[in-house]
């Protein structure tokens, strides 16, 4: 979230009999998935029992003329609509956030009650909100979509409670138990803040620390918050949910989040992705997000290419903008394949109200459904739905689902390249080639081994463009469009060339046109595609997807070390982490006849992770740019590495020249570590002295205090 205006029980158990051919695919590899967003008030109304709830009388509007009423759709409308939504091709569905909100009517400028409707002020993690229904509807939801081959995505905010100066003043409670309260706060549960505002937005301390609009901040470094909040998650992972969309994660602490997700993949099979706003790669935050995704467990929505998307397909900037970002991302993100792509969502106006043209709207879907990254639609889009008001933007971005019409060109579009990207590996893992480039056409390549697909798109309305001197990858043969022409594609002619670059017959690329063609190879070696989470102790279940694998089962290795295998498919392995050393290691996959796969990174932690504030007190002192890092004997505190990205930090300093961070440190283990200074140039200085030691708690959070040595 930006602004606050914003089962019965479904496991597989296993035995201690391997599992062979089991066809669903597991959270931890969301690559070949489609998500769909839905905003649940707005989507549908399976029932109107929940409508106007005792609990929370007076914050329906059965008219649906107050934006910021609730409007009645619910968990039930949802299932309902479960066919509909399987049709399209979505296979994993983001819902609001499902806890029970706020409960007060805190009345608008004028008088009007509001409501949280969109699910963002949490006032009890443990219960379902009761104008979207109870843990039954929760768990039928669940299971509908299970059977549909839909994944449940619970948008979970663990940064704050309700909004801190009216209402309910921030009252936690734990199933139903009053938990605490912003106003008298005398356990520490909250942080006590100014909101963030101005240059704070940039301010490494003030976006994790202060408060995001009057809502009341969670102290997460609390033991009993930060217990609560992985309680609650794992009551969602029990109740059969796939994956979580943590919201704000640039606005709660970045070391805790590291310990959150580590307690769900410890829990279970679970796929994270959050949100951190920025405008751009030139973000002075960017930096520090592609250092969190990298090695917190948590992948991102990617808006630096959903600005680009906005930008070339709805206000005609030229196709580098797309292509620029592309290529950035790919050298920062190690694991770019999970950032989750978009166009539009619950934050900002509808493509449709920037730029009402829907041949621009259907290239931007093929845009984002053939690219790296995993697509995310948001609800309606299929059926051009969108609001002008105020130019769309906050609350008009979020209305009432008009239609469930499955004839659409843009809900044909979105199921055509769902069935691509389950069949092709290429557009779930591959890389990403640009092929073909001016202001108005872009032609790129994804590719995977031997598997290929070519995407061809001119966005300008009345050009076409002769396409000369292209190349591919795909074999010489002629190609038709796997749009079968609903983008009027064409086909295409490939002859024998070398290198992978094999010339293409030349074309005319008609105006306002999308082309796919795709080749998918036959028999060869395992290829490895994905593996998740990224890093785990010894004992975390550990998916690895790809293609090639064989129906018989083979061997992994983490490094030299053979894996339990729990289950193996063609294209999808699960194993446990064995007990190695913590450290980075190399994943290999052996097929039954011997054949050997690429290679993919896992890191090993040491042990569950544990929250832990370090504090140094009298740091070196520092210049403009410069910052004090933490580093130490374990994987986890960066194995002694002196840079930027391998070092811990850069720590925070509100109390300048002492320094404090949050870090996810290895339970029940005795640590070494020491403090050093980076400078802006990369100069490193050590603080001198012994190292300190320190023994991480087996449970709960922990704290270090000490000084800097001279």
């Amino acid at each position: 979230m930006r602004k606050p205006s914003r089962p019965v029980l479904c496991f597989i158990i296993v035995s201690s009999m391997l599992l062979v051919g089991v066809s669903a695919t597991l959270g931890a590899d969301f690559k070949r998935e489609v998500i769909y967003q839905i905003i649940t008030d707005r989507f549908f109304d399976g029932s109107n029992a929940n409508n106007n709830p005792a609990q929370s009388a007076g914050l329906y509007d059965s008219t649906k003329t107050n934006w910021r009423a609730y409007w009645g759709g619910d968990l039930a409308g949802i299932q309902q609509k479960m066919t509909y939504l399987a049709g399209m091709g979505v296979t994993a569905i983001w819902i609001s956030p499902p806890v029970d909100n706020l409960n007060t009517n805190i009345p608008d400028g004028s008088g009007n009650p509001t409501a949280s409707y969109h699910g963002y002020q949490g006032r009890d993690f443990k219960r379902i909100e009761e104008h979207f229904g109870n843990w039954t509807d929760f768990d039928n939801l669940v299971t509908a979509a299970h059977q549909n081959g839909i994944k449940v995505i619970v948008d979970f905010a663990p940064n704050h409670s309700t909004q801190n100066n009216a209402g309910e003043f921030g009252s936690l409670y734990d199933n139903g138990v009053l938990f605490g309260n912003f106003k008298n706060d005398t356990n520490g549960y909250f942080h006590h803040n100014a909101n963030i505002s101005g240059g704070g937005w940039d301010d490494r301390y003030q976006v994790q620390y202060f408060s995001l609009f009057d809502l009341a901040d969670l102290n997460q470094e609390h033991a009993k918050i930060d217990a609560y909040l992985k309680a609650a998650a794992q009551l969602f992972q029990q109740h059969g949910a796939d994956g979580f969309r943590i919201d704000a994660v640039k606005h709660s602490s970045w070391g805790w989040q590291y310990t959150l997700s580590n307690s769900i993949y410890t829990f279970g099979d679970s796929f994270l992705f959050g949100e951190w706003y920025q405008g751009n790669t030139a973000d002075p935050l960017y930096h520090d997000s592609y250092k969190f995704a990298n090695k917190s467990g948590i992948s991102l929505i990617d808006f630096p290419l959903n600005m680009a998307i906005r930008n070339v397909f709805g206000s005609n900037a030229p196709f580098l903008e797309i292509d620029s970002v592309i290529s950035k991302e790919a050298v920062d993100f190690t694991w770019k394949d999970d950032l989750v792509t978009f166009i539009d969502n619950h934050d900002m106006s509808r493509f449709l109200s920037i730029n009402n043209n829907n041949n621009r709207l259907h290239q931007a879907i093929a845009f984002t459904l053939t690219s790296r990254g995993i697509p995310c639609i948001y609800y309606g889009t299929e059926q051009y739905l969108h609001n002008d008001t105020s130019g769309g933007s906050d609350p008009y971005n979020r209305p009432m689902m008009n239609a469930f019409n499955s004839n659409t060109t843009a809900y044909q579009l979105i199921s055509k390249l769902s069935t691509l990207r389950r069949n092709n590996p290429a557009v779930a893992y591959g890389s990403m080639k640009q092929r073909w480039i001016n202001s108005d056409v872009y032609i790129y390549e994804r590719k995977f081994f031997g598997n290929v697909v070519l995407v061809a798109i001119n966005k300008n309305e009345t050009t076409s463009y002769a396409i000369s001197g292209l190349n591919t990858s795909l074999p010489a043969g002629t190609y038709s469009d796997q749009l079968t022409g609903l983008l009027g594609g064409l086909s295409l002619s490939v002859a024998s060339g070398s290198g992978g670059n094999n010339p293409v017959n030349n074309f005319l690329l008609a105006a306002h046109t999308v082309s796919v063609w795709q080749f998918t190879e036959g028999a060869a070696s395992p290829a490895i595609g994905s593996i998740g989470p990224t890093s785990g102790q010894p004992g975390v279940k550990v998916t690895i997807g790809g293609k090639n694998f064989g129906t018989s089962t083979g061997t992994v290795k983490f490094g030299t070390t053979t894996a339990t295998v729990n289950s193996w498919t063609p294209n999808q392995i699960v194993v446990t982490t064995p007990p190695v050393p913590n450290g980075n290691y190399k994943i290999t996959v052996t097929n039954s006849v011997g054949q050997v796969s690429n290679e993919i990174q896992y890191t090993v932690l040491t042990a569950k992770l544990i929250p832990v504030a370090f504090t140094v007190n009298n740091a070196s002192p520092t210049q403009v740019g410069d910052y004090i890092f933490l580093n130490g004997n374990t994987v986890e505190l960066g194995n002694w590495n002196t840079t930027w990205d391998g070092a811990i930090g850069p720590m925070l300093a509100p109390n300048y020249p002492n320094w404090f961070l949050v870090a996810g440190m290895p339970a029940g283990k005795t640590i070494q570590f020491k403090f050093i200074k980076i400078t802006s140039a990369g100069a490193v200085t050590w603080e001198a002295g012994a190292n300190h030691t320190y023994t991480v708690p087996t449970t709960g959070t922990g704290s270090v205090n000490v000084n800097w040595q001279y």
